[in-house]
């Protein structure tokens, strides 16, 4: 699938900002299931630093921005083609051992009800269970937009039955580490419109590490594997490490934001 994405986020400071630092994780990521073409990244104002890919194969730039400024906007646009991989992320070349994501986190950590969620399935083996897991987590959270916050931890989506994907996706992350298995939060996109139209589509999902077959991606939220729908930004440990854009702001003022992203597919 040919997939061309526009991201476009506008941040706005009352009053103006002395100055803002960014780091930027906006590039999709390099493996086997998908290829990128014309990507550009630029932020209105700033200036480009020092860009490196990090031990988890994420591509980070830096960026500043002098003040006093009002508004920022921080745009991506390309193209990317994908092909369905099972989930199965191939060729991605990246230094940081498994174990490492192992660790929980503020939103992670587990609580009774995680726990008794994590040993309610069993598994013929890594995989089988990775996919009981997921589809455990899919039937105990409904997606309802709006019922949850960015801080919201794994337990309390748990406990109140409902979020988004990134609740999905943190609660899976918390199920896969009880039962053993590392696992990590992913940022991305997804094109969901079959009539090729495009749309809102920040996305986000979970992968978790299943032995030799590495690391395999769960979209517990639409209950599937990722595919070709799919495109990959970054992971981390949850969303916060995982986020496309972390940075400083310099001021006292107060600051707000606007995302507008579009996924719209191509004639090959």
């Amino acid at each position: 699938m040919r997939l061309k994405i526009i991201h476009e986020t506008s941040y706005f400071y009352d009053p103006p900002a002395q100055g803002l630092v960014q780091s930027l994780r906006l590039t999709p990521s390099v493996h086997q299931g998908q290829r990128v073409s014309g990507w550009t990244i630029s932020v209105s104002g700033g200036q480009r630093g020092a860009s490196f890919r990090d031990g988890a194969g994420d591509w980070i730039e830096g960026w500043t921005v002098r003040g006093p400024v009002q508004e920022v906007v921080v745009s991506i646009a390309g193209q990317v083609e994908t092909r369905d991989t099972a989930g199965v992320l191939r060729d991605h070349r990246e230094t940081v051992h498994p174990l490492v994501y192992m660790r929980p986190t503020a939103v992670t950590g587990t609580d009774p009800g995680l726990c008794e969620l994590a040993r309610s399935v069993q598994g013929e083996d890594a995989l089988d269970l990775a996919h009981r897991l997921a589809e455990a987590v899919s039937a105990a959270i409904a997606y309802v937009p709006g019922v949850t916050e960015s801080h919201t931890t794994a337990a309390e989506a748990l406990a109140l039955g409902q979020g988004v994907c990134q609740d999905h996706a943190h609660a899976l992350i918390a199920c896969a580490r009880e039962r053993g298995m590392p696992a990590r939060y992913v940022s991305g996109y997804l094109h969901s419109n079959a009539g090729g139209e495009p749309h809102d589509a920040a996305h986000a999902w979970a992968e978790v590490h299943v032995g030799a077959l590495g690391w395999v991606g769960f979209d517990a939220a639409n209950a599937c594997c990722p595919d070709d729908r799919y495109v990959r930004l970054g992971s981390g440990l949850d969303a916060d490490d995982a986020a496309p854009v972390r940075g400083t702001t310099f001021g006292t003022g107060e600051e707000s934001l606007d995302v507008r992203v579009q996924v719209e597919e191509m004639e090959q």
